[in-house]
């Protein structure tokens, strides 16, 4: 990925991607039959390419409305693609969600930003599925969540629910070898074989069973595991699964000196919305 770029859409993809520090594995499947989804994803690089962002966005909807809100998204993106702080960015999201949505839609979203220089992630979470985090250190992965109680505050809700909602931003540190796992809820709302919900916990204890050694393979072996419990799982909703590895490797000197001279110019449009 180049630097000062936007990348993603809501149409079917399956790529790897390497920004500095970063390698991510993105595999989204709109409804069947559908060109296009109520599942977003996009993912910027800054000037210099030390700030790596990836927004997923679940859209109550289809259509139109959803198209729009996505290129809403974008905007937004492009705006903020030099920013390491990203609280802003989520609040401005739920704001203009809150404009562009005349359906009475809403959208849970995860927002991520990594920051190579010192290996910091950083999560934003809208009401969605939280992420799950590998250590490669213990092997074990587990469910990314702060856990934390804010009483008497409207947080950490999906977009377009309250225009005043406030979202917390959550930071840890990625070792080299360490994953970050994120999807949409057409996994935690399939089935086990007994016909139960699988929940996010069911969906850990998959992830959990996953072999490692080839983080390539962890999102086709999940979306294969979770086919064989039933075999209607994954047919009626849009899919989304985004794995990122930290990879311990720097932003190129070339890019952190030609950076003063990107940022005067548009950040590059390279998503797909439809």
């Amino acid at each position: 990925m180049q630097c000062m770029e936007v990348w993603g859409g809501n149409q079917a993809v399956d790529r790897t991607i390497e920004t500095p520090g970063l390698r991510i594995w993105a595999f989204s499947k709109p409804y069947p039959g559908s060109d296009s989804g109520g599942d977003v994803y996009f993912l910027s690089s800054c000037a210099s390419g030390r700030v790596s962002r990836i927004l997923l966005a679940d859209v109550s909807g289809h259509g139109e409305a959803v198209s729009k809100i996505a290129i809403g998204l974008r905007d937004l993106m492009r705006r903020n693609v030099n920013y390491v702080r990203q609280s802003r960015l989520v609040t401005g999201m739920n704001e203009q969600f809150a404009q562009l949505n005349k359906t009475s839609e809403f959208a849970t979203a995860l927002v991520s930003t990594f920051f190579a220089p010192t290996r910091t992630y950083s999560l934003c979470n809208a009401g969605h599925p939280p992420p799950f985090l590998y250590r490669q250190a213990s092997g074990v992965w587990s469910e990314l969540s702060d856990g934390e109680e804010r009483a008497g505050v409207i947080a950490d809700i999906p977009w377009g629910v309250c225009d005043d909602a406030a979202y917390f931003q959550q930071d840890i540190q990625l070792q080299p070898g360490d994953m970050v796992l994120s999807y949409s809820d057409a996994l935690s709302e399939s089935e086990d074989s007994d016909g139960e919900p699988l929940g996010c916990d069911g969906v850990l204890q998959l992830v959990s069973q996953l072999d490692t050694r080839e983080p390539a393979n962890l999102i086709p072996d999940l979306i294969r595991q979770i086919g064989e419990l039933n075999p209607c799982n994954l047919e009626h909703d849009d899919m989304t699964v985004l794995l990122c590895e930290a990879n311990g490797s720097g932003t190129p000197l070339k890019d952190s000196l030609l950076a003063p001279f990107r940022l005067l110019r548009n950040v590059a449009d390279k998503t797909n919305i439809d």
